[in-house]
């Protein structure tokens, strides 16, 4: 779900004048993870030597915990119906999160879905060759995440024993999170992060203090990456979800499949919305709500917006098929005219 670039608006000069080692710099470290790229631009007096090696650190504890494409990680043993297994701090609050924003979406954002994601042939396992009514109705029997709960001894117990647990719709946006609350006892005050296309920007750049210049992409592109509009970023998160990229293509029929599984209904989710991308206080947040809008109507998004501390925009087509977008009023506040 890579949807979105960041980039520094003016030039940053990486040279300081004499030989003083306090004086803040820019640098950057890019590196792959989590089935994706990573980029992060800080600014600090000195490059935090061991950078490489924390973040390596980090991307593992999360993966050990809930990467659906380890088989040896916690929510693969869950999800294979081991029942001893005893959940870390990362793995309850994410699952905390997770059951506040399945109330708060009427169902529309569920981890449980994983199940018809896997089916559908977008995650981790083979898809079904053919997925068909009788098929999809018997997969609805594991779906809702109201069928998994959490033990007082921190393990989980789930309804039946083919409930699939996925977070990969927020486990990105954790991650960044956990990443931007390592750089704050670095040092550092001034960051952007980027991961698989999330964001999370706190202080300014270098030079003239002023935000983080990010880009959100044209979801109607096809090879080559073009930008819809850009904004500025301070103290947030972004994420972004669009179905513009991820799909599947029936070998016998052509006809295109959508990553985006309706919940209520197990089918690949026809809709309108091309893209959403949420402002939230933290990527998690910013991540499962972007998600969850790409479920739900364009009414029942605005109708949560107008509940919640986040902001939206979301690219849709009208009936004629033209491109048109909702924008709340603080994320129209961001954008560079």
């Amino acid at each position: 779900m890579s949807k979105l670039i960041f980039f520094l608006a003016v030039a940053i000069s990486l040279v300081s004048c004499g030989s003083s080692t306090s004086r803040p710099k820019l640098f950057n470290e890019t590196g792959q993870a989590l089935g994706t790229t990573y980029s992060i631009l800080y600014i600090a007096p000195q490059k935090i030597e061991t950078i490489k090696k924390d973040l390596d650190s980090i991307f593992d504890v999360i993966n050990k915990s809930m990467s659906t494409y380890i088989s040896t990680s916690d929510i693969s043993k869950i999800n294979g119906g081991d029942t001893t297994v005893v959940i870390d701090d990362m793995f309850l609050e994410v699952f905390a999160l997770s059951k506040k924003i399945h109330k708060i979406s009427k169902g529309s954002f569920d981890p449980t879905v994983g199940t018809l994601v896997n089916a559908w042939g977008f995650g981790p396992k083979l898809g079904q060759k053919e997925m068909s009514p009788k098929i999809i109705d018997s997969l609805m029997n594991y779906v809702g995440f109201d069928k998994v709960n959490l033990n007082k001894n921190r393990t989980i117990k789930k309804a039946n024993p083919h409930v699939y647990i996925d977070f990969n719709a927020i486990a990105k946006g954790y991650c960044l999170d956990r990443i931007s609350a390592y750089l704050n006892t670095k040092n550092t005050a001034n960051y952007l992060i980027e991961l698989g296309g999330e964001l999370v920007a706190k202080g300014t750049k270098l030079t003239n203090d002023i935000e983080w210049t990010v880009g959100i992409d044209d979801p109607n592109q096809t090879t080559e990456r073009n930008l819809i509009t850009t904004l500025k970023l301070k103290d947030k998160a972004m994420a972004t979800s669009g179905n513009y990229r991820k799909f599947r293509v029936d070998s016998l029929t052509g006809e295109k499949y959508v990553h985006t599984i309706d919940p209520f209904t197990g089918y690949t989710k026809p809709s309108s919305v091309l893209s959403t991308s949420v402002i939230a206080n933290n990527c998690a947040t910013a991540d499962a709500y972007a998600t969850a809008f790409m479920a739900m109507s364009l009414e029942q998004a605005k109708t949560v917006l107008q509940t919640q501390p986040l902001d939206a925009y979301i690219i849709y087509s009208d009936t004629t098929g033209n491109l048109q977008s909702y924008i709340t009023s603080g994320f129209k506040d961001l954008l560079n005219e």
